[in-house]
């Protein structure tokens, strides 16, 4: 794939969405580095994860703004992995890297679909308990975002061709959905 300018891209949606497998998918094809925005959390932010607790806004300013660093220091782009399930927190993340056309790929899936994703996994600290404060918190991207929406309900080889040819050109925004037909 070739790229107009160096492509920072964050792959946002609820846990259990496929962040870490998509986006690392997408930043070997690319060629770039995928990072994963949960090593980022304070280790206070860590703690009350790991005790059930949802996190608050004050919880998610200093963690967006660490993911909004390595943005910033990444010029050759960089592949994140982070929820941004909020408007406001996206708009954080733009505002923090400089790049006020950050590509945003938002992984979406039922709340079935997620549920047992997020039941089949080990991860250190994010208990099933809180995809529903997740969903609740979710605000998807506006039609004024950099941003595109693709379903989860697919083999990765897809979900990553629909990105990639949406993203293509790193210009503009183009619906997966086209992207997907031309792909076909």
């Amino acid at each position: 794939m070739s790229l107009s300018e160096p492509l920072h891209m964050v792959l946002m949606g609820v846990s259990g969405c496929g962040k870490t497998t998509v986006g690392t998918a997408v930043a070997r094809h690319v060629g770039l580095i995928y990072l994963d925005g949960d090593d980022l959390h304070p280790a206070r932010n860590v703690e009350k994860m790991r005790q059930g607790l949802p996190l608050d806004d004050a919880d998610r300013w200093p963690w967006l703004d660490r993911c909004g660093d390595a943005m910033r220091n990444a010029p050759n782009g960089l592949v994140l992995g982070c929820s941004a399930l909020r408007r406001t927190y996206r708009d954080r993340l733009r505002r923090m890297s400089r790049l006020p056309d950050l590509w945003f790929v938002h992984l979406t899936g039922s709340e079935d679909l997620l549920g047992l994703r997020v039941s089949d996994r080990q991860h250190s600290y994010m208990p099933a308990s809180l995809l529903r404060s997740q969903l609740a918190t979710l605000e998807p991207p506006q039609p004024d975002e950099r941003a595109i929406s693709t379903e989860i309900d697919q083999p990765i080889d897809c979900i990553v061709n629909k990105i990639l040819n949406a993203t293509s050109g790193n210009s503009g925004l183009q619906d997966v959905a086209e992207a997907a037909q031309d792909h076909q």
